[in-house]
């Protein structure tokens, strides 16, 4: 997940995954998806497209910073929209994790 620190790649960005041979387009950020082996629903930082191909919602790829090899390309952003942006989407995941850690949590009631 994304640090305090660590920024986030905008919209636009052209990357490459590790062991990764396609380029792939960020069209997305703070995305919730199903994952389609256990049913959960989990958090990725990008939602991504292959480029130069054009958006199919069958071939959406969700990652985390940690997958990124390479940057090819860095998109474009106004600087005051994107701080904008980073503030709202920090306080949002964190609201995301504080849930998450909730619903993990066990509390015994003992008999009550």
């Amino acid at each position: 997940m994304t640090g305090q620190n660590e920024k986030l790649l905008l919209l636009g960005s052209i990357v490459l995954l590790k062991e990764g041979m396609q380029k792939l387009i960020i069209v997305g950020r703070g995305a919730i998806y199903t994952d389609q082996e256990t049913g959960e629903d989990k958090f990725a930082a990008y939602m991504s497209a292959v480029y130069p191909m054009s958006m199919n919602p069958e071939t959406t790829i969700f990652f985390q910073n940690k997958n990124i090899d390479k940057v090819i390309f860095k998109g474009y952003s106004d600087e005051e929209e994107e701080e904008r942006f980073l503030e709202i989407y920090r306080e949002w995941k964190e609201n995301i994790e504080n849930e998450n850690s909730d619903e993990n949590q066990t509390t015994e009631t003992f008999g009550f």
